[in-house]
Order: structure tokens, then C-alpha cells, then sequence
């Protein structure tokens, strides 16, 4: 198969409408046309003979054979892994499966993804459990933030309460900084900790050896960077933890089965997206970069971008991207910039008002610009996160750059308003 070059090339092979420039693919995703249409083959077969390819070519081969495929992607064994709609599915899997008692506190930080927060609070309510969230406020050194992880294991350890697992990311969503992800492991490891991972910007956008990383939960999304569709997502559980996990939601029919088998069979889905997950990982080995091919030129490529394209729209909007000193938080395909707003003049430290225009902004990039960007308020600020995509180039920042100055203006001007 021939090579595709980042940029302009692979932009060909996306189904984007004619002028729609997408910096928000950590949204939603989106896949190349050779996936779409290995997509629609296996939707075409699944209505041909429902029966037939449902208990048979897909349960006794077709799944396994994506399960093997995003194993070996992450190095992992496959008996650890199976796939499931999405990340939030893998997580609240996990979440929801333990037993708690009334020493037992779940460990999580203030920047948590909103939807786990909602779990955390829902179990704090309906279960035993409690409750304990770091707070901190970015740009911060990620040993302080590992300092503060582990204090507060120890703290609640000497007054006789129980850390029962703590959630975490690979790469937080808002903002989209990368997190210390690794240390966090071994910090919940020194100290009997679950880990649950949350990686939904992890498969596809940075390297992942599950083996050596060795959590004691993992999930990803496949459809925001591996370029399957949506929803796809990998839960990996190691031996060791499986007994845990007793129920899918809804419950399956493999209810007392093997882990791969639970997770098999969960209601009636759309599990073709499954199915694309060696055609991704076939699709991704044609793109080149500077002489890099595959996994290497896809990484360096989305991340190299990330922070050229980063800095350009910094310097346009006369502001600054998320980073502290080591630049560590930026280590990925997203980056956020702050937007030139005077916070108090404007909303008067009133964070509805903020909220408002802030969705103000991000409709009218969207809607009316049609350029998708994802604008947040975050320590009395508005930030603009940014995803690079090996279909955009420097060209695709700087123009969202110029007409975040314009929609920055009008929301000065009070047109959000009307």
C-alpha cells in the first residue's frame, strides 16, 4: 500500500466537509475513508444474515481477532483485554463492581473527567465508600503533584481509613495536559492502591506498554485517536484483579464466565466498531513524516504540531499555553491557550456568566466559523484546548488563531448577549 504524508495528503483520506477544520478531534474522533468503508462491510454482513454473523462469524472469530489486534498494540496479553463502548463504560465497569466498607475512600483529583466525578458522588451516596479529591490548579511540576497524591494516601492511611482505588488519567481532558500517569502507578502500588486509569486520550495519541505500566485497570478509547469509529474502547484487566469484575452493565448472558466472555456479549450494540481495529492499525503503518512511518510519525507528527501550533496561537492572541517548567504537561496532541479576556471585567467572578460565554465562543467558532475548537473556564480564565491531527497543519492553528482574536473581540463587545 502506498504512504501517506501528514498534512495536506492525509487530510485527503478523512470524510471532513470542504472547509470544516476540525481542532477539537479529541472530542469525538474521527476515521480515515479505507476504515469507513470496512465499517460499512461489516454492517452490510451483519444485515445480510443477522444470525448467522452474530452468534458465529462474530462471537467465534471476528471479535477476537480485534481483541488480539489491540493487544498486541498496547502489549498487553489478550486474555487481559476486551472491548467496550467507551472509556466511561470501562471505568464506571470497574467503579461500580467493587465492594466498599465504611473505611474505604476513592482517591481522585479536582481535574477528574466530569462524567467520573458524577459516579464518585453517585457510589459516595448509594454505598460506603467516600470520597477524597486533591485539589490543585495547573501549571504545576509533576513531582509536586505526585507529592500531593501520596501525601494524601498517607493521610488518610494514619487516621485509619482505607484507600481503595484511585482514578486518574493519561491525559487529563480540560484542560488537555498529560499527567504523571506513570508515577501515579507506582505511587498506588507502593501503598496497596487500586489503580483505574482513565486513558481516554491514551491508545493512539501517546506510546502504551500495559505490561511494564502494569495498572490494575486501564481504559481507552479507540475511536478518538486510533481512528476506528465510534464507540470503541479497550478495558484492560490483569489476572489478578478479574475476580473483581463479576457484572457488565447491563449484565451479560456470560454472567460467572470467563473475564473475555462477560464482556462479550453485553446487550444489543453496535459492535461493528470493534471490528475496524485491525484496519486502523493496518491504515496507521502507510503514514510517513520526516522519514518516520507508522506509530513513530503519527506521535511525533500530532505532537510536534501540538506545541508549533500552540505557540503560534499564544503569540497571535499576545497570551500563553499551559506548560510548566519541565513542559511535561504538553507532552501530547492537545494544547491549551489562554484566551485575552479580562475574567472580572467581564462576568464580575460570576462563573454561570463565564460558562455562558464561553459557550457563546465555542458555538460561533463551530457553527458560524466552522472551525471546531473547545473553549473552557478554568482558574478564572477562558482557555481554548486545541487537538492536533495528522490531517492538519500550521496553517489550520494560525487560521483558528485569527478568528479567535475575532470572536474574543465580539465577546468584549457583549454579543453573546443576543
Amino acid at each position: 500500500m502506498a504512504s501517506i504524508e501528514c498534512g495536506r495528503e492525509a487530510a485527503k483520506h478523512f470524510a471532513l466537509a470542504r472547509g470544516y477544520r476540525n481542532l477539537n478531534h479529541g472530542s469525538y474522533g474521527t476515521y480515515p475513508t479505507a476504515v469507513r468503508d470496512v465499517f460499512r462491510h461489516y454492517q452490510e454482513k451483519i444485515e445480510a444474515r443477522p444470525d448467522a454473523f452474530t452468534r458465529y462469524e462474530y462471537r467465534e472469530g471476528l471479535l477476537d481477532k480485534s481483541r488480539a489486534a489491540i493487544a498486541q498494540y498496547v502489549n498487553a496479553p489478550v486474555e487481559t483485554c476486551v472491548l467496550v463502548p467507551n472509556t466511561s463504560y470501562g471505568i464506571d465497569s470497574v467503579l461500580r463492581n467493587l465492594t466498599y466498607s465504611p473505611n474505604d475512600y476513592i482517591l481522585s483529583f479536582n481535574t477528574i473527567y466530569g462524567a467520573f466525578a458524577n459516579t464518585l458522588q453517585y457510589l459516595s451516596e448509594t454505598t460506603p465508600v467516600k470520597v477524597h479529591e486533591i485539589n490543585y490548579t495547573l501549571p504545576l511540576e509533576d513531582e509536586l503533584l505526585c507529592n500531593a497524591f501520596e501525601d494524601a494516601v498517607k493521610a488518610l492511611t494514619s487516621y485509619g481509613k482505607k484507600p481503595r482505588i484511585a482514578v486518574f488519567d493519561t491525559i487529563n481532558s480540560l484542560p488537555g495536559v498529560r499527567m504523571p500517569f506513570e508515577q501515579l502507578i507506582k505511587i498506588c502500588k507502593a501503598h496497596g492502591v487500586l489503580s483505574a486509569v482513565d486513558g481516554a486520550h491514551g491508545v493512539g495519541m501517546i506510546p502504551l506498554d500495559l505490561t511494564a505500566l502494569d495498572p490494575d485497570f486501564f481504559a481507552s478509547n479507540c475511536h478518538k485517536w486510533l481512528y476506528t469509529p465510534r464507540g470503541s474502547a479497550l478495558l484492560y484487566v490483569p489476572g489478578r484483579n478479574q475476580h473483581l469484575l463479576r457484572a457488565t452493565f447491563p449484565t451479560s448472558f456470560a454472567l460467572g464466565s470467563s473475564f473475555a466472555a462477560n464482556f462479550a456479549s453485553m446487550g444489543t450494540l453496535d459492535d461493528n466498531p470493534y471490528l475496524c481495529i485491525p484496519a486502523a492499525l493496518d491504515w496507521r503503518k502507510r503514514i510517513t513524516w520526516e522519514g518516520k512511518s507508522g506509530e513513530e510519525a503519527i506521535v511525533g507528527y500530532m505532537s510536534s504540531l501540538a506545541r508549533r501550533g500552540g505557540n503560534a496561537v499564544a503569540e497571535l492572541l499576545g497570551t500563553e499555553a499551559l506548560e510548566n517548567s519541565e513542559r511535561t504537561l504538553g507532552d501530547c496532541s492537545m494544547t491549551n491557550i489562554r484566551l485575552p479576556l479580562n475574567f472580572v471585567a467581564l462576568t464580575g467572578d460570576d462563573t454561570d456568566l463565564a460558562e455562558t460565554i464561553g459557550q457563546w465562543m465555542m458555538r460561533t467558532m463551530i457553527l458560524e466559523c466552522e472551525t471546531a475548537v473547545n473553549i473552557m473556564v478554568y482558574a478564572n480564565a477562558w482557555w481554548v484546548r486545541l487537538s492536533s491531527q495528522i490531517y492538519l497543519t500550521m496553517d489550520d492553528f494560525e487560521h483558528a488563531g485569527q478568528l479567535l482574536q475575532q470572536v474574543c473581540s465580539r465577546a468584549e463587545e457583549g454579543e453573546w448577549k443576543h
